[in-house]
């Protein structure tokens, strides 16, 4: 099966970040994750966005906050699909790092999630490589199963206390 890169700019992005790796365990999708600043080590994340390809990644997961550059570099060198994660920053609480990935040069693109989205970049990196995968795609569609299940057990508990909302 295909591989997916997930790299951070920073290690206390991990608590974010593993929520995708969590995602792509569930669906059972191969990762490599890493720690790699754009900044601070602009070699060594050359050679990482460079040589991702031919390590078999299909799609990449970059998770940075901040200036946030390093899902737009990944984009700039990696050939295939590269989602970013917009990391809740101290100072913007996130939206510098939200205003960083989706302003991206036309010709650049990169999927956008969410601050601190990372369990949907699991699920999009998922949903990118089941367009080619009829075993990942059955996959998917039982998790959205599983999704609908755990609303309806809500439902019928707020039913249970008289909360029922109807238009």
């Amino acid at each position: 099966m295909a591989k997916v890169g997930i790299v951070m700019g920073s290690d206390s992005d991990f608590p974010i970040m593993k929520k995708a790796a969590e995602m792509l365990e569930k669906f059972g999708i191969e990762y490599e994750m890493t720690v790699i600043s754009a900044h601070r080590m602009p070699d060594v994340f050359f050679d990482y966005a460079a040589g991702a390809k031919e390590k078999g990644f299909k799609v990449i997961i970059a998770g940075a906050g901040g200036a946030a550059h390093l899902p737009g570099m990944c984009a700039a060198i990696f050939p295939l699909p590269v989602i970013g994660v917009p990391i809740k920053s101290a100072a913007l609480s996130g939206m510098d790092s939200l205003y960083s990935i989706v302003q991206m040069p036309s010709g650049i693109p990169v999927a956008t999630v969410a601050i601190d989205g990372g369990a949907n970049a699991g699920i999009l990196a998922a949903k990118i490589l089941a367009a080619s995968d009829d075993e990942l795609l059955k996959k998917i569609e039982a998790y959205k199963e599983e999704l609908k299940a755990s609303v309806m057990v809500k439902k019928a508990k707020m039913e249970e206390f008289g909360l029922k909302y109807e238009k």
